[in-house]
C-alpha cells in the first residue's frame, strides 16, 4: 500500500489479517504466527516442489524489478536536504546495485504525495529532496534516472500515487501554491492525513494532468501505481465524501459501487491518456495482494485476509486484469509460504488463475524487507525462503517475475535472502517481458 513505508504499512496490514474485519497502508502485513510447518520446515519444501498445475517453464524474459520508494526518504534520497551531488550519486548507487544483482528494471517513486521530483508545473517538489516542499532540488531526478537507467540497460518505471496528499492532516504546513490549498474542497483528511476525493471528476482529470506531464517529458518505460485508491480503513474514522456521492452517486445502487466505478474510471482512463500521450508506454498496478475472501465471494482467493482490495479500498483489481485495462499487474505478496491467513503459495494459484488467457503480464511482488528482519515470523530468519518463493513460482507460466520491495533492502540484505535469490535463479542476465 498510511504511507510513511511500505514497512510500516506493510505491518499495519499483516496485523489485520488475522482478523476477519476489514483493515494496509502501501504494502503488505505483519501477520500472526505461521501455522505449523509452514516456513522451513517439510510441509514448504513438499509444497515448493510439488508440480505446477500449467504446463512447462516460464519464458526467457522476466521481470527482476526493484521498488525505489522517496516517500519519508524511505529508500532514497537517504535523507532530505541533502546537496544535489550527493542525491545524484545515490541514485546511481541503486541503479549500479540492481545491475550487479542482474535486476532488468527499476520503479521509482517520482510522485510520493501530490508533489513531483520532476519540474511539474502542476504541482511543488517534494519536500523528500530537499525538506521544504516547493524548493527546486538543483537537478532533474526524474531526467536523470531515466538516462542512467537506460543507459546501464535498465527500464525505468515512474511510480506515482494518485490520491494521497499528505503524511498529515494539516493544509497550512502544504506550500502555498499547492493545488490542495488552492482547492480545498478536493481534499479530504482522514486517518491524521490528507487525500484528494476519488469522486470528483475535477479531481480525477488533474492528478491525471498531473502525471502524464512526466510520461510527456521523459521516455519512461511504464506508468506504475502502488495500492493506494482510496485510503485503508481506520477503524472507527468516516472518510467522507458525502458532498460528492450526493453530487455523483445517484446512478448507482450504494456508495460502495461509486467508489469502485470512480477508481475504474481513473484506471481506463490513464490507460487511455498513456497511449494517446507516449505510445508503447506501458501501465502496471501493484495491488494489495488479497483481492476478495472465498468466504466472501467464491471467485476469491483460499485467505482470511483481514483486508480485500473490492471491498476496503474499493480497487477491483481482479476486473483490471481480467478486461486487460492494464499491462501488467505484481499483487504484493508479502507472505510466507505457508502463512494461516495468506499462504504465499495459495495466492500464486489464485494469480495465475485470474491471469490465465488474459494479455495481461503477472508479476509478484516480493516482501525483501521482511528476510532477516528479527520482528518478523521464523519463516523470515531463513534465507531461503525467498528463493523458494522463485521456485514455487515458476511452476506457473503466468508469473513472469518477480519485484522487491524494496532498494534499501537489496542494499543491506541483512540474512543474505537477495544474494541466495541471485546465485540460485539470476545466474544470467534477462530482458524484461513484452
Amino acid at each position: 500500500m498510511a504511507l510513511i513505508s511500505r514497512r510500516t504499512l506493510a505491518r499495519a496490514a499483516l496485523s489485520a489479517l488475522a482478523t476477519p474485519a476489514p483493515v494496509p497502508g502501501a504494502p503488505g502485513p505483519t501477520g500472526p504466527a505461521p501455522a505449523a510447518g509452514a516456513g522451513t520446515g517439510p510441509a514448504v519444501r513438499s509444497a515448493a516442489a510439488a508440480p505446477g498445475p500449467h504446463g512447462p517453464a516460464r519464458a526467457a524474459a522476466e521481470m527482476r524489478g526493484v521498488w525505489i520508494a522517496s516517500v519519508a526518504n524511505r529508500d532514497w534520497p537517504s535523507r532530505p536536504g541533502l546537496p544535489a551531488d550527493r542525491q545524484r550519486a545515490e541514485l546511481i548507487a541503486h541503479l549500479d546495485r540492481a545491475v550487479r544483482h542482474r535486476l532488468n528494471t527499476v520503479i521509482l517513486q517520482v510522485r510520493p504525495a501530490a508533489d513531483a521530483l520532476w519540474p511539474s508545473p502542476y504541482e511543488p517538489w517534494s519536500e523528500w529532496l530537499t525538506g521544504t516542499q516547493g524548493r527546486h532540488p538543483g537537478w532533474d531526478p526524474l531526467g536523470t534516472a531515466v538516462e542512467e537507467a537506460h543507459a546501464r540497460g535498465l527500464e525505468l518505471h515512474a511510480w506515482f500515487n494518485p490520491y494521497r496528499v499528505a503524511n498529515h492532516d494539516d493544509p497550512g504546513r502544504l506550500a502555498a501554491s499547492h493545488p490542495a490549498r488552492t482547492h480545498p474542497g478536493w481534499v479530504v483528511p482522514y486517518g491524521g492525513r490528507l487525500y484528494y476525493d476519488p469522486g470528483r471528476p475535477e479531481v480525477r482529470a488533474f492528478v491525471r494532468r498531473a502525471m502524464l506531464d512526466a510520461v510527456a517529458r521523459y521516455p519512461v518505460d511504464a506508468v506504475h501505481f502502488d495500492d493506494y485508491f482510496y485510503p485503508y480503513p481506520v477503524a472507527g474514522q468516516t472518510f467522507d465524501d458525502d458532498e460528492s456521492y450526493d453530487r455523483h452517486g445517484g446512478a448507482f445502487p450504494g456508495r460502495a459501487a461509486w467508489r469502485r466505478h470512480n477508481i475504474d474510471t481513473l484506471v481506463r482512463e490513464t490507460a487511455a491518456d498513456i497511449r494517446r500521450v507516449r505510445p508503447g508506454t506501458r501501465f502496471g498496478i501493484s495491488p494489495f495482494g488479497v483481492w476478495r475472501n472465498a468466504a466472501t465471494d467464491p471467485r476469491g482467493s483460499e485467505t482470511r485476509a483481514g483486508v480485500q482490495t473490492y471491498d476496503d479500498l474499493y480497487a477491483d483489481t481482479r476486473t483490471w486484469v481480467r478486461e486487460h485495462w492494464i499491462d501488467y499487474v505484481v499483487p504484493q505478496l508479502y507472505w510466507h509460504i505457508g502463512h494461516a491467513d495468506a499462504d504465499y503459495a495459495a495466492l500464486v494459484a489464485w494469480w495465475s488463475e485470474v491471469a490465465e488467457g488474459t494479455a495481461t503480464l503477472l508479476y509478484l511482488g516480493e516482501a525483501l524487507y521482511k528476510a532477516g528482519d528479527a520482528g518478523q515470523p521464523s519463516a523470515w530468519q531463513d534465507p531461503v525462503e525467498l528463493s523458494r518463493h522463485l521456485t514455487l513460482a515458476a511452476r506457473y507460466p503466468r508469473v513472469r517475475g518477480h519485484v522487491f520491495f524494496a532498494a534499501r533492502d537489496l542494499a543491506a540484505d541483512p540474512a543474505g535472502a537477495m544474494a541466495r535469490v541471485v546465485a540460485d535463479h539470476y545466474r544470467g542476465p534477462a530482458r524484461p517481458p513484452r
